[in-house]
């Protein structure tokens, strides 16, 4: 590392330190020539109760326990949907899903949406994608992503981008601006890797690495040394697939010291929807629902921010969402208000990583397919169908498993999180219509629900994909829609 990089560290460590200490009640707005480095990391089907320090019968997460330990550990903490691509929207965007043309998964972001990684790209910071995209409307296994996408990740602000459309796993084939390159290990240690050369590369401006890993996602290929014993296959190669992906944490957080950057670095882990059944073991820890519900066991995930020089560690239950990721960075880096547009359905965490701040006071919606819920502080209204309900509220501070309906012992809070429901139903129905966009309308609607293998650019990989174990079936299937024609 070079001399000047090492004293600019070391004095953007100082000044968060002195502002540390400074700083009573919220954090401060940054300085515009002294902005920390952002380091999103996600994980593709991690239940809440997959980690350690909630206390998992067979699965250990040494690196993410340090990391909670170091950090701000939010024991309520959202994904904005139930399944993979709605949340990594959300990310994006700030807004509920719905709004951003990604009602589900494979579907495509619209280019009219604010991006995150536009707005940090402005205020100068370096910007880079690395793993799962799946936002550009392409189904089935991850693919590399094309150099001609009109979705891939460039479009949407990063400078960077090594990506794969979907999940992937042991050995992946991946996009690096487009070009194919075909990488050996385990999918979660190689995009970190790949994200700290990136960040190592940034000498004089600060960074956004975006990580999104494709681990535990099925088809489950752990390798024979992170595999669990004594587990059955599916269970042993899942639970496999977290053992390599803690692993790549503590890989994260070394890489991060040895750059001397750790410090002026925030790093925020959290899982795209809740955990999966069938898996071996509770994935949800005692919740009820796994992934695709909106109970808490489908949208309750694992939530932890790190940043040595602006957040006291400690455990909170605040509920906060992926959809404050967004609003909290404009806030804390004081960026302009146009950076988002004007209807976001997230708030700013900045006052709360110096200390509690009470209850929530902007309620947190989710709506996937028929279902709707609305978290409310300790309140949760739910619903299986938003049009015919029933609707059934829960108090989450005394029954965080969502067992006892409150909804007629309670009847006026039932009533008011049911319009204010109702009201959200509203809003997003209009945000769908393109009303949050300047031209009144959608005029950039993506496409959804294409696999890879119909796409004309990836049909002359097909034969020797088919080599690939986890493309095998799926371009089998694309030869014989092609012998067809």
């Amino acid at each position: 590392m070079n001399v000047l990089h090492t004293a600019a560290c070391t004095t953007r460590r100082a000044f968060f330190l002195a502002t540390a200490l400074l700083v009573t009640v919220s954090v401060a707005a940054v300085d515009a020539a002294e902005r920390p480095n952002v380091v999103l990391v996600m994980a593709d089907d991690m239940g809440w109760g997959q980690t350690g320090y909630y206390g998992h019968p067979i699965l250990k997460t040494p690196n993410l326990d340090a990391m909670a330990k170091a950090g701000l550990r939010f024991d309520r903490f959202y994904a904005a949907g139930p399944v993979c691509s709605p949340t990594r929207a959300s990310v994006l965007t700030g807004r509920t899903h719905n709004r951003t043309g990604v009602p589900t998964h494979g579907h495509a972001l619209h280019r009219q949406e604010k991006s995150l990684a536009t707005a940090l790209k402005k205020a100068g910071y370096a910007t880079g994608h690395f793993g799962k995209w799946h936002l550009n409307g392409v189904r089935g296994p991850g693919v590399p992503v094309l150099a001609s996408d009109p979705h891939h990740p460039g479009h949407f602000g990063f400078d960077e981008w090594l990506t794969v459309t979907n999940y992937f796993d042991l050995n992946p084939l991946m996009s690096h601006m487009g070009e194919f390159e075909a990488f050996e290990g385990d999918s979660s240690e190689i995009v970190v890797d790949e994200a700290l050369k990136f960040a190592g590369r940034q000498k004089d401006r600060p960074f956004l690495a975006v990580i999104w890993y494709g681990s535990p996602h099925s088809p489950w290929r752990a390798s024979e040394t992170d595999q669990v014993e004594g587990e059955e296959d599916r269970s042993a190669n899942h639970h496999g697939e977290l053992v390599a992906m803690d692993r790549s944490i503590g890989t994260l957080r070394a890489g991060l010291r040895k750059l001397g950057v750790a410090d002026d670095t925030i790093v925020w882990f959290c899982s795209d929807n809740g955990g999966l059944a069938g898996v071996g073991h509770d994935s949800v820890g005692g919740l009820r629902g796994h992934k695709g519900t909106v109970w808490e066991g489908g949208i309750r995930v694992p939530g932890i921010v790190e940043w040595p020089a602006g957040i006291e560690p400690r455990v909170t239950e605040y509920p906060a969402s992926t959809m404050d990721v967004f609003p909290t960075l404009v806030d804390l880096l004081d960026l302009p208000a146009d950076s988002m547009l004007d209807v976001v359905d997230g708030t700013s965490l900045v006052p709360l990583w110096k200390g509690e701040i009470g209850p929530r006071k902007k309620p947190i919606p989710f709506r996937f397919q028929t279902k709707a819920a609305l978290v409310d502080d300790q309140l949760k209204l739910v619903t299986e169908n938003v049009r015919r309900g029933p609707f059934l509220l829960f108090d989450l501070e005394k029954d965080k498993a969502e067992t006892r309906d409150l909804s007629a012992e309670r009847p006026e809070e039932a009533r008011r999180l049911r319009a204010l429901m109702e009201a959200m139903v509203e809003s997003v129905e209009r945000s769908r219509g393109g009303a949050d966009y300047p031209e009144g309308r959608v005029t950039r609607e993506g496409p959804h629900g294409r696999f890879w293998y119909t796409i004309p650019e990836y049909q002359p990989h097909l034969a020797k994909w088919a080599e690939r174990p986890e493309f095998v079936n799926w371009a089998k299937r694309g030869a014989k829609k092609k012998r067809r024609k």
